[in-house]
């Protein structure tokens, strides 16, 4: 089965920072909804603005402070697509060591709101047929 692996670097802000000098935990959630909005228009060629997904599933690993100096890398792979359903893992990297994993589901919708089947194309380009 094929799947897709993405790198993306991201800046950490002084906003991202809280009262202990490390990028406070909520923080984290945005850093993934970054790389998963590269990778729509990176890899899907869309926007996530474009196109009706919800978030379904997020789920964090906390495993060190990610420092205000740090260089932060995300790295994302996608694999098991599901019908409507694009599940993602996360690594979140912070100057070359793991500072959390991560697992979210996005899951594509119409104007309704019922999920619908994700494009041909999208599996093809996730699976680099």
């Amino acid at each position: 089965m094929g799947g897709a692996t993405y790198t993306v670097d991201i800046d950490v802000r002084l906003r991202d920072v809280d009262f202990m000098g490390h990028v406070n935990n909520a923080v984290y959630a945005t850093y993934l909804e970054q790389a998963r909005e590269a990778f729509f228009e990176d890899v899907l060629d869309v926007s996530l603005v474009d196109v009706g997904t919800v978030l379904v599933n997020l789920e964090i690993d906390y495993r060190r402070p990610i420092e205000a100096t740090d260089d932060v890398e995300i790295t994302l792979d996608v694999r098991d697509l599901g019908s409507s359903s694009i599940p993602m893992e996360y690594e979140v990297r912070a100057d070359g060591e793991l500072a959390a994993t991560a697992r979210t589901v996005q899951v594509l919708v119409d104007e309704s709101g019922d999920s619908k089947p994700l494009p041909a194309e999208w599996r093809s380009r996730i699976d680099g047929e």
